[in-house]
């Protein structure tokens, strides 16, 4: 018997004209980008399908674009479908900012809120720390022992977490300028197959977000939350979750905590999830999937035909 996971992305999959076909071809995705732009004041709509590309990458806009993308598929898939999230899959789980999609997936939040939440979030990620402070950096190769010796011995130059944990062999840190430097030279010097510096604005998932998740907190306490209609597995927890308040809280400390992904994967292996449903802008939790469950079947979910596609 087959046992589903949906999977929500995170940032670095926005592209220009995101969610535009499935608009084209779906009164519902037509409306739910209405309410999106509605709730934002503001044609995050015509973002998406017209750019510029140097405005959707900021992460004010970026974040709430590749939650609408992902909204947009599961809600057309539920309607071809006629069956509700807990009917369509057995877990939920979101990458980053893809928590979100996935909360207002399993119906903790509304949709116009969770674009609303997703907006400040990226305003207030960015604001937390000033342009060129803060820097991240992808280590391809290391495992989380060696990246921990790492970020130890990058620490008297200035701050250097583990921002994410994507898969074995590929782990982000996120830190200060400084930091993020040192912790490159380090990497290379004990040999790592690459080190990448990423083209972020700011050191996202760490402790330099903390007047972030100052702001996130507060905004999260006037959100009427509701108890998930199917698990959430989250971020910094790696546990299913359907409790309001335990969400609401997860979703504070994520701002600064770890994106824990390798272990998200190897919660789904020990429960025998067999088939990986991403859905919205992109293919990097599809990709992730394939090398963490080799044997399961994954699905990419973006446009109309790849929905009749899934569902046969």
């Amino acid at each position: 018997m087959a046992v589903t996971a949906f999977l929500f992305p995170g940032q670095g999959s926005q592209v220009v004209g995101m969610a535009s076909i499935l608009a084209q071809n779906s009164k519902i995705a037509k409306d739910i980008l209405s309410e999106i732009d509605d709730a934002l004041d503001f044609k995050l709509s015509t973002l998406m399908a017209e750019g510029p590309s140097e405005d959707l990458q900021l992460t004010q806009n970026a974040q709430p674009a590749l939650f609408a993308s992902s909204i947009c598929t599961l809600r057309v898939l539920q309607n071809q479908t006629g069956k509700t999230i807990s009917e369509l899959c057995s877990f939920v789980a979101g990458h980053s900012l893809g928590e979100y999609s996935a909360l207002c997936a399993a119906g903790s939040l509304g949709i116009s809120e969770t674009a609303r939440l997703l907006h400040l979030r990226g305003q207030s990620m960015q604001q937390a720390v000033p342009v060129g402070e803060g820097a991240m950096a992808a280590l391809i190769g290391a495992d989380l022992a060696i990246a921990e010796e790492i970020a130890s011995a990058s620490a008297d130059a200035g701050l250097v977490q583990i921002a994410n944990d994507n898969a074995d062999g590929q782990i982000v840190l996120s830190g200060t300028s400084a930091g993020i430097v040192k912790a490159m030279e380090v990497a290379k010097n004990k040999g790592l197959r690459r080190v990448v510096k990423l083209p972020v604005s700011a050191p996202f998932h760490c402790q330099m977000m903390a007047p972030a998740a100052d702001v996130m907190a507060k905004a999260l306490t006037n959100i009427d939350f509701q108890n998930a209609e199917v698990p959430v597995v989250q971020n910094v927890t790696v546990q299913p979750e359907i409790s309001a308040y335990v969400l609401r809280e997860n979703l504070v400390s994520q701002v600064t905590g770890r994106v824990r992904w390798r272990e998200t994967m190897s919660f789904f292996n020990q429960a025998e999830v067999t088939d990986f449903v991403e859905l919205g802008t992109g293919k990097v939790l599809s990709g992730l999937a394939k090398r963490a469950a080799p044997d399961a079947r994954i699905y990419t979910l973006d446009t109309l035909d790849d929905i009749l596609g899934y569902l046969g």
